[in-house]
């Protein structure tokens, strides 16, 4: 089966594109990637390349099938009706949006260029609530980053307020959600699901905690794993790491290994963090992603970004990296997150510096680009796993 790019990123031009690979007999769709080979196994509607905050680059190749499940399954949770693309349209949680539109015959709206609330807040409010008589829910799909930018928006212009509050649900992926920014969409009338997942899982696949119908999840050794119709194939010409990453039990269950840590509670998942996303300081175990959790509980700290840093006491450390801080905060608000991070992860996690930086280096994503930050602060950390 062919493999071909759509005529550019523009997100109107990958539409046309993915209609074409998951609703008809076109070629499947390059997304991210460059100098892939023309060639795809049967059945593939789109290759997502990504190198996410690791740096180390994956081309996931994502079946009709896939995408399919996972699109009814996502309106069999929460429903079905209009979307809105406000994510990058080349990254997996902008194709099931465009998927799920598509299946529901309903084109979506975009936003396009620089995410900003107020081109959001026009484009939602545009949205057509009504078809043939019938009401249309609406959804969208956005990471914290921009959920944040909307609510601190929201607080002085009604429109992204009532925005804000049009949608049916709004789904939240990529990153954690900070408890803090969370509070803050529920007190605005957001109804916001948080989503788990990833490009080899074809986006979120679970939701607040509960897996969608078909999907598997199991902890193993302490990883969180996955299965079901919406994992992808594999790795396009890696069959080493697609056979790593994707093992099939004695049962003959195919499994995704997310690389995640977590545990199952009366059916619900929490994952606790990137089990490679660990430091060793003073010869104990610090979670980095248990670190930033507990940082961005911190009021105005929402948005802190948590790296690894060298460290000549106890070679490795951490530092909170704090967006839109004045330079002087650092040593009152360096006390104040050590006794927090102290209290709810341990002594040896409290992080050793604070950073005031003026706006958070980010991915076209829009999450932050932590191997940016590691770089700029020095490698001190945990290297990524391939």
């Amino acid at each position: 089966m062919r493999l071909e790019p759509p005529a550019s990123e523009d997100p109107r031009d990958v539409l046309r594109a993915l209609r074409a690979a998951v609703l008809g007999a076109g070629p499947a769709v390059a997304l991210g990637g460059s100098d892939l080979p023309n060639e795809v196994p049967p059945g593939t509607a789109a290759v997502v390349t990504t190198s996410g905050s690791t740096g180390v680059p994956k081309s996931v190749v994502l079946s009709r099938n896939a995408l399919i499940s996972s699109a009814y399954a996502t309106a069999a949770r929460i429903g079905e009706g209009s979307w809105l693309l406000a994510v990058p349209a080349t990254y997996v949680a902008g194709v099931q949006v465009m998927v799920r539109a598509l299946l529901a015959d309903h084109e979506p709206a975009v936003v396009a260029g620089p995410f900003r609330p107020e081109p959001f807040a026009a484009a939602a409010l545009g949205m057509a609530s009504h078809a043939d008589g019938v009401s249309v829910p609406r959804f969208t799909s956005l990471v914290p980053a921009q959920l944040q930018r909307l609510l601190d928006a929201a607080e002085h212009d009604d429109a992204v307020a009532q925005a804000l509050r049009s949608f049916e649900a709004i789904l939240i992926g990529g990153q954690a959600l900070a408890p803090a920014v969370s509070e803050r969409a529920e007190a605005a009338g957001a109804r916001i699901v948080r989503t788990y997942g990833s490009s080899e899982t074809s986006g979120g696949c679970v939701y607040d905690g509960v897996p969608l119908e078909g999907v598997g999840m199991a902890i193993v050794d302490g990883e969180v794993r996955l299965s079901g119709p919406t994992l992808a194939d594999g790795y396009l010409g890696d069959p080493e790491r697609t056979a790593s990453v994707f093992p099939t039990d004695a049962d003959g269950t195919r499994w995704y290994r997310t690389g995640d840590g977590g545990e199952i509670r009366d059916g619900v998942l929490h994952v606790t963090g990137r089990l490679d996303n660990v430091i060793v300081s003073g010869g104990v175990n610090v979670s980095l992603d248990r670190v930033e959790a507990a940082v961005r509980g911190i009021p105005g700290l929402e948005s802190a970004v948590v790296v690894p840093i060298l460290d000549a006491d106890w070679g490795q450390g951490s530092a909170v990296v704090v967006p839109g801080i004045a330079a002087s905060r650092e040593r009152a608000l360096l006390t104040e997150v050590r006794d927090v991070v102290g209290a709810a992860v341990g002594a040896p996690a409290r992080p050793a510096r604070v950073v005031a930086i003026e706006e958070l280096p980010t991915l076209s994503s829009g999450k932050p680009d932590r191997a940016s930050l590691r770089r700029a602060l020095g490698e001190g950390g945990p290297k990524p796993r391939d």
